[in-house]
């Protein structure tokens, strides 16, 4: 059997820090993409647990699922745009907040919600560099209308997303600069802006004092961070499998396709049933076109080569090497100086986000 396993004390723990670092500003839980690969409604009920009671989602039948499994009173923020009918009207049945970053989507809310008798509440999300949704900075004369002319959009926050603060310093100020100018011009028009929110995970841990009327939080509640440090989190979740069977190739042996790996001597070899298809040895991030993007890339992969790079597993407390390319469904491991017998339970690390195929269990 395999599973992956994740420890919700560590996840509580996680967010204990979270709260300690944000201090007045109240965490947002992000949980789209399944709860990042966990599971939407066990993430939802750790985060209450903890006093979190803001989320972040971006469809609408996350919406839905959490109001119908008991979060009544939680406030769900949908951080994608609409102008699709349909998941308006979801949206304000559900009583969720909606986020308006165009004059198209704006005016469509307006106006179901005006049809409805209703008044539709809305965060409005601002281009500061990310260049997905929302208005831009030098777009205040088009920001400016929904709050004057809009009833059916009652406006209580503003926000945008930190494209660097993983990396750059001098990109998250000045986007921070760029949004700032956006409330004061919106100050300035006679208008309250709502409570404004900036950083996500990187931007609380590198940038706290960016933390503003809230800061929504996703990949630090795993611990697992795109940057160097810890920050006191513990990275969260292992997938764990046993070993199917157990035998010797001789010396000259290949593995895998291609015969990417040959025994340099007779080699003991465990065959443990988890492949890329469940997400192990696939990586995110490789969608790079920059030419210093893909010489960064290729960097890493010639000092691979000089480092002997190599994917490892965990077998008890020894660090077993995967031999030859990682299959579809399962993955070969040299045992050859570990004493293991079949059944024994092998860890192997998967990003949560990359995962299928397997049942997750919270401990």
């Amino acid at each position: 059997m395999k599973a992956y396993y994740v420890e919700s004390g560590d996840i509580r723990k996680n967010l204990e820090n979270l709260k300690k670092r944000a201090g007045d500003a109240p965490i947002w839980a992000v949980l789209k993409g399944n709860g990042y690969g966990l599971g939407l409604l066990p993430m939802a009920q750790l985060c209450r647990e903890c006093g979190i009671t803001r989320f972040c989602i971006t469809e609408p039948n996350d919406a839905a699922l959490l109001r119908k499994s008991g979060f009544a009173s939680e406030q769900i923020l949908m951080l994608r745009p609409t102008t699709d009918p349909d998941e308006v009207h979801m949206l304000l049945d559900l009583n969720a907040i909606a986020t308006v970053s165009s004059q198209d989507d704006a005016a469509l809310l307006n106006g179901i919600a005006l049809q409805r008798g209703m008044v539709a509440e809305a965060h409005i999300a601002i281009d500061t560099g990310m260049g997905r949704y929302g208005f831009l900075p030098s777009d205040v004369d088009k920001i400016i209308p929904i709050y004057a002319y809009m009833d059916g959009i009652a406006v209580s926050g503003i926000y945008t997303h930190l494209h660097s603060a993983f990396c750059s310093k001098k990109a998250t100020r000045l986007q921070a600069a760029a949004f700032d100018g956006v409330l004061q011009a919106i100050k300035k028009a006679g208008y309250e802006t709502g409570t404004p929110h900036i950083c996500n995970s990187a931007g609380l841990l590198r940038f706290p004092d960016l933390a503003m009327g809230g800061v929504r939080i996703g990949s630090a509640i795993l611990g697992r961070l795109s940057f160097g440090g810890s920050y006191g989190l513990k990275r969260v979740g292992v997938c764990e499998a046993a070993i199917d069977e157990i035998r010797w190739l001789p010396k000259g042996h290949t593995c895998g396709y291609g015969a990417a790996w040959k025994a340099k001597r007779p080699t003991r070899i465990a065959i443990v049933p988890v492949g890329w298809y469940h997400g192990f040895g696939c990586e995110m991030g490789h969608d790079v076109f920059r030419t210093r993007d893909q010489l960064r890339a290729a960097l890493s992969a010639l000092a691979g080569i000089f480092r002997r790079k190599a994917y490892c597993v965990t077998l008890g407390t020894q660090r077993c090497k995967v031999l030859g390319h990682i299959g579809m469904l399962h993955t070969v491991i040299d045992v050859t100086k570990v004493k293991c017998a079949l059944g024994d339970r092998v860890q192997m690390n998967i990003n949560p986000l990359m995962l299928k195929g397997m049942d997750v269990v919270f401990r």
